[in-house]
């Protein structure tokens, strides 16, 4: 099953349910496959579109939640919050630490990275192993870290 029909499929659960929140977060996702259809692509969205639409809602959600706190504004921090883990189910299972640790590690020693002057190696590599699973800003820096830049 899709994205596009899950969602259609867990809208309804929702509105039956009366889960105002669910509701709201699942029609926000809606939006965006709307938008995708849309804008004159001309076909169905791929796995890969998927998780970067996902990604970057849930990246718009973990900005809002800093800056809500940097403001002293808790319940929109909270609201934030419980809007990310819904759109985290539909993304895939997010890596621990020490599972991208492992995973960076074992890249940049198949690429033989040692020290800074790698970084445009391993980085894009990283990325792409790590897409949608690891926050890109947690990659960076554990890459950084693995290369002793910092």
């Amino acid at each position: 099953m899709g994205l596009k029909e899950k969602i259609n499929e867990d809208l309804k659960i929702a509105m039956k349910s009366g889960d105002k929140l669910r509701l709201e977060t699942i029609r926000s996702i809606r939006a965006l496959i709307l938008e995708f259809e849309k804008s004159g692509a001309g076909r169905e969205l791929n796995e890969d579109e998927e998780i970067k639409m996902l990604s970057t809602a849930a990246k718009k959600r973990k900005d809002s939640i800093e800056q809500f706190r940097n403001a002293g504004r808790e319940e929109l921090a909270k609201k934030e919050e419980s809007e990310l883990e819904i759109l985290q189910n539909y993304l895939p299972k997010q890596l621990s630490r020490e599972e991208i640790i492992k995973e960076i590690k074992n890249i940049a020693d198949r690429l033989g990275t040692k020290n800074k002057e790698d970084f445009p190696k391993l980085m894009p590599q990283a990325m792409i192993a790590l897409k949608g699973k690891a926050d890109g800003r947690l990659v960076k820096s554990i890459v950084e870290n693995i290369l002793g830049i910092n």
